[in-house]
């Protein structure tokens, strides 16, 4: 089995800036994506539109060009099929990682295909797995239900029908206001009393007047007991209970990063927070050769990274990666030579 330098876990945008600065320093690598290239993008609600600018999404230093002072997520899908190409990638999609494990002096990454099970040998293993495939479930009866979905992709199959959304952030405001422009009866539940401090500000005001207005019901400081084929029981803040009329439940409550590779692996992460230890200055974690980059940095803390600094970790971390195998071959030569 040949010895890659390096071997990138995740194709999302960081995983991708990883590649290109590996590509420009003639590391031999590859990228081994689960799914499609920035998986995560793919499965964004279909008409969403970013909150930031082009340029702030840009890797490689390859140009976002776009018409609109915010792209779409059709946009972004292509311009990152461009900087897979532009750059010639090398990327295999099919690939879910099941295991990363130290073997003599280099790591093995272990695959399961469509064609059966393979294995990757490298000197470093990144990995870039972001934090969106799994939901923060909030454990409560009906929660699997096939009419109850943790992801939001369009209103149109709604139209007339009682959605209920639960959360109180910027993708339960999105598809609320989506919603209900696209004829659906929509009620928003949050068990606080007031909005995420993170909702956009020019979001905020359309939310509360559709609310006011009574074009969007809303049940605030209100907390879900269950769900059934066509109600979601909530307990209002006064305690009484309450059953709202449901053909969709969205439950827009968050992600988090999964920990299983990282914990296999033996990364040490904090318990509550499931964010991995790992110096910040070179992305290394606790085990030799094991890095985090992106958002899976942050456990459930996901606020915190997004594309538009996570987009720099790739480069720092191969030109750390890059430096170290320069002095080991130096090492090797010397060895040679003496």
């Amino acid at each position: 089995m040949s010895v890659y330098d390096l071997v990138i876990v995740g194709a999302g945008p960081a995983g991708l800036a990883a590649s290109i600065a590996a590509t420009q320093h003639g590391l031999r690598h590859v990228v081994l994506e689960k799914g499609a290239i920035v998986n995560t993008i793919l499965h964004f609600p279909l008409q969403m539109i970013f909150f930031t600018t082009p340029e702030l999404l840009e890797i490689g230093n390859l140009p976002f060009v776009t018409p609109y002072e915010k792209p779409t997520r059709a946009e972004a899908l292509r311009y990152y099929r461009r900087v897979v190409d532009s750059f010639q990638l090398p990327i295999e999609q099919g690939q879910t990682v099941t295991a990363v494990t130290r073997q003599d002096e280099h790591l093995v990454v272990a695959t399961t295909t469509p064609d059966g099970p393979r294995e990757w040998a490298a000197r470093s293993v990144v990995i870039a797995t972001g934090a969106y495939d799994l939901p923060n479930r909030m454990d409560i009866p009906g929660e699997d239900l096939p009419h109850v979905s943790h992801f939001y992709s369009e209103a149109h199959p709604y139209f007339r029908k009682n959605v209920v959304v639960v959360g109180g952030a910027n993708s339960t405001a999105d598809a609320a206001l989506e919603m209900y422009r696209a004829g659906v009866k929509v009620t928003i539940v949050h068990r606080r009393d007031d909005w995420h401090k993170g909702l956009k500000y020019w979001v905020r005001p359309d939310l509360e007047n559709r609310i006011k207005e009574g074009s969007i019901a809303a049940r605030m400081s209100a907390r879900v007991t269950g769900i059934t084929a066509k109600t979601v029981d909530i307990v209002r803040a006064d305690g009484t209970p309450e059953s709202l009329p449901a053909d969709a439940v969205f439950l827009l409550t968050g992600y988090h990063s999964d920990t299983t590779l990282l914990a296999h692996a033996g990364v040490a992460f904090d318990p509550v927070e499931l964010a991995p230890t790992y110096d910040p200055e070179s992305f290394e974690t606790n085990v030799p050769g094991v890095y985090v980059i992106g958002n899976v940095t942050t456990g459930r803390q996901t606020n915190r990274i997004f594309i538009e600094n996570g987009r720099f970790h790739g480069k720092t971390v191969v030109d750390v990666i890059a430096r170290r195998l320069a002095k080991h071959h130096e090492a090797a030569q010397d060895t040679v030579h003496g």
